[in-house]
């Protein structure tokens, strides 16, 4: 997994940095406003847990609810 950041022109994603692989699977998560937006360590928590989650390794839904909020 690796972690890009880009942004929305003519309402395509641009990376910075160069392109990704042609038919590479991507996650876009949109930050809308402050109220809505992670903060760096909140993201490193979900790409780690979804590494997990590809690894098979899970936890229940509201187990991870809870661990979510703690992270704040």
């Amino acid at each position: 997994m690796e972690v890009v950041t880009g942004e929305v022109v003519d309402g395509k994603v641009v990376v910075e940095g160069g392109n990704l692989p042609e038919g590479a699977k991507v996650t876009v998560v949109l930050e809308n406003d402050e109220k809505h937006s992670l903060t760096d360590e909140q993201r490193e928590f979900l790409l780690r847990s979804v590494e997990q989650a590809n690894r098979g390794q899970v936890v229940d839904g509201w187990e991870l609810l809870r661990e979510i909020q703690t992270a704040r």
